[in-house]
């Protein structure tokens, strides 16, 4: 039994995807999968309900703390383009995400790395309704954290994934890793062009002047 300390854990690394902007990089999805698995499992003890109701709770608070963040320090931390955490692209991503959904992007999100955890600073920073964002957060943090926990659960059911947790649990790490490596591609390679767009209009302009 991982006992009562697995579910704690769970639930700060929640919370603070959810809520604290240093947490974009935590593998929430993941992670919920795998504590409905693991109560499948019976290595950890609480009932399955009560795992749901924590986690949900855990990621709506963390949306609370999330947005009144974004509404007293967004701007300042957002103004910041050589800030090494709050990346200009991440920003960029998050309000183009929050441009085309609308107010439903608050629940979208939540199944979406990075933004997921950026977007409810978004949100404080534009100063969304706070009864229509904590609707929508409240209804994203059900979908999310409980809907993945329980798919967990039932799939860890299966006799083949119960006989084979460990390689499971490496193929949803795998599989949680996977988008990010396609960003980080997508990133430098948009880098890439830019600067060499850039490099073709000075030779451009060189040009003109020589001539």
């Amino acid at each position: 039994m991982l006992g009562p300390w697995m579910l704690v854990g769970l639930c700060l690394i929640v919370f603070a995807e959810c809520g604290l902007l240093v947490g974009f990089f935590l593998p929430g999805d993941s992670l919920l999968f795998t504590a409905g698995l693991f109560v499948a499992a019976g290595h950890i003890s609480t009932p399955l309900w009560l795992v749901c109701a924590l986690l949900t709770v855990c990621a709506f608070i963390g949306n609370v703390v999330g947005y009144y963040i974004g509404r007293k320090a967004g701007p300042a931390l957002f103004s910041k383009p050589e800030s090494k955490i709050f990346k200009k692209e991440y920003v960029d991503k998050t309000q183009e995400f929050f441009d085309k959904y609308g107010p439903r992007a608050i629940v979208l999100a939540r199944f979406v790395p990075i933004v997921r955890t950026f977007i409810t600073a978004m949100a404080g920073v534009g100063r969304m309704d706070p009864k229509k964002y904590f609707t929508y957060s409240a209804i994203g943090g059900v979908a999310w954290a409980a809907g993945l926990t329980v798919l967990g659960y039932y799939l860890g059911q299966i006799s083949f994934i119960k006989e084979n947790l460990e390689i499971t649990l490496l193929a949803i790490v795998f599989l949680s890793v996977v988008p990010i490596i396609f960003e980080v591609i997508k990133a430098r390679r948009e880098k890439k062009a830019l600067l060499q767009s850039e490099a073709d209009d000075i030779t451009q302009v060189m040009q003109k002047i020589e001539d």
